[in-house]
């Protein structure tokens, strides 16, 4: 789908569920991730995350798009366009969009990162300082007992970092 075809679609929805058209710019954003959409204040344009048309089809999408229209036509007229707001929620429910977005399998990390690949170690009361990255133990001291500090790598496989 183009932008073309997705400015006529929602020109289509506003005019089909609110009765008023919409005047400004829908879009496709690829760089979105975790969100369905978005609605610029200033601008009142809209951005729409083509991986949920990819992922979930177009009536996860017109979910999608019928939320952030909800947000343009309530800001335009000076309501509650917020998700707290009664009127948003009564007019999201009224015309059928969506609260919340699915997240595209494809947009999820595959594998958890290992978090700390080093090991502070003190020599005296042996408490342990777990790090991400490396540093020279001989500018630091033990938290606890000021002891001095010994650095261990964890030797995690190259592919968990």
């Amino acid at each position: 789908m183009t932008n073309e075809e997705l400015q006529a679609w929602v020109e289509q929805l506003s005019l089909q569920h609110f009765e008023r058209p919409f005047l400004h710019e829908a879009v496709f954003n690829a760089r979105l991730r975790t969100t369905g959409g978005r609605y610029f204040l200033k601008s009142h344009n809209i951005e729409i995350n083509p991986h949920q048309l990819a992922a979930f089809g177009r009536e996860e999408v017109e979910k999608i798009i019928k939320h952030e229209l909800c947000h343009y036509h309530l800001h335009i007229l000076g309501r509650g366009y917020q998700h707290k707001d009664a009127e948003f929620k009564y007019w999201l429910q009224r015309v059928g969009g969506g609260r919340y977005c699915q997240i595209p399998p494809d947009m999820l990390k595959s594998k958890p990162r290992e978090l700390y690949r080093y090991r502070l170690l003190c020599g005296d009361c042996g408490t342990q300082y777990l790090r991400k990255r490396r540093m020279d133990p001989g500018k630091y001291r033990c938290g606890k007992c000021g002891g001095k500090l010994t650095l261990e790598s964890l030797d995690l496989p190259r592919e968990t970092w």
